[in-house]
């Protein structure tokens, strides 16, 4: 007769056997609904347009009805924003599943520079969030209405060295990639801009083209689309880009602004998230970003792609916490 604690002991093993058999299962059908991806700005924006460019294959199968992604689920766009991607983050760490059917994109430098200059006021950082792939590098541009009176950087930094902080200066929000721009041309020109953070690139741009700004740091790809109504003057980028061969990039105009304020988009997960959903996603998200029918769309966009596998953003993200933590302790000024 077997003994009571050798009973239970089968017990046990049974149960802990069939839970896990249950937890595999579940993986090798990851995923079995459809992924969320939190965006953390608004509505047709740079982010918002190249994240449903590139998710939107997601739930694609090919002429066999076999699923070539994510098992045929859909990705569905969740917008969160405010305060240049602070709102969408901090819900997204304090509220989400780390199950892999709650994912986000995210905005590097930003939510990196963000972690570095308000550590007690965001709940995100490079250590508790997993990259999964990135998709694109966006750099951001120095934009004025067509109407304005500035044909050329050097006539803004003239006008702005005669007008300390009265030259007003459109971007994202605080410590985002416009942000920093802007930083590093204040100290480059040895100018004064009133720079204005505006709740997203969405704003940013339109309060430039409705002249609530003299000029804006914007996204490429946002300029790109509004070229007609613009005047682009410069790209912070060490090279110029293949949408506007023409604009200079603010190197060549002998100011010394770099790539620092470069756009980096991609989707990330919670730490904690289990590995094999990791794995799945790291596996199957860059191949859904080269996809011919999102390269072409991400092209007549005029979004810069740049899919980089979970390795290489992982190398990216540490990379840009080492830098940015040493470019903003000259840059950043007290808010």
């Amino acid at each position: 007769m077997m003994s009571k604690s050798r009973a239970l002991t089968k017990s046990l093993v049974a149960a802990v056997v069939g839970l896990s058999f249950c937890a595999g299962a579940a993986i090798a059908e990851y995923p079995d609904r459809p992924i969320t991806v939190v965006v953390s700005y608004g509505a047709g924006g740079a982010t918002d347009f190249q994240a449903r460019i590139v998710t939107m294959m997601s739930g694609m199968e090919d002429k066999d009805g076999k699923p070539v992604y994510l098992n045929g689920q859909p990705m569905v766009i969740v917008n969160r924003p405010g305060a240049g991607g602070q709102v969408g983050w901090n819900k997204y760490v304090e509220q989400a599943k780390p199950d892999g059917y709650e994912l986000a994109a995210y905005n590097v430098p930003h939510f990196i520079a963000q972690s570095i200059v308000f550590p007690k006021k965001v709940k995100y950082n490079i250590d508790n969030l997993e990259p999964i792939a990135n998709w694109g590098a966006d750099p951001a541009v120095l934009i004025v209405n067509k109407d304005s009176p500035f044909n050329s950087v050097q006539d803004l930094v003239d006008y702005a060295k005669a007008n300390p902080e009265k030259v007003t200066v459109s971007g994202a929000g605080l410590y985002v990639g416009h942000h920093i721009a802007d930083l590093q041309l204040d100290k480059a020109a040895g100018i004064k801009t009133k720079y204005v953070p505006s709740g997203g690139g969405v704003k940013a741009l339109q309060f430039v083209l409705g002249g609530q700004t003299m000029a804006g740091f914007n996204n490429l790809s946002d300029a790109y689309r509004s070229r007609d109504r613009l005047k682009i003057l410069a790209i912070a980028d060490l090279e110029r880009n293949e949408f506007l061969p023409d604009v200079p990039t603010f190197k060549e105009l002998g100011i010394d602004v770099d790539d620092s304020s470069v756009n980096f988009r991609g989707i990330m997960a919670l730490k904690g998230t289990p590995e094999p959903v990791i794995q799945v996603l790291a596996d199957k998200v860059p191949a859904m970003f080269k996809d011919k029918k999102v390269v072409a769309k991400m092209q007549e966009g005029g979004s810069p792609s740049r899919v980089m596998t979970r390795e290489q953003v992982q190398k990216m993200w540490k990379e840009r916490q080492a830098y940015l933590a040493d470019l903003l302790k000259d840059l950043r000024k007290d808010e």
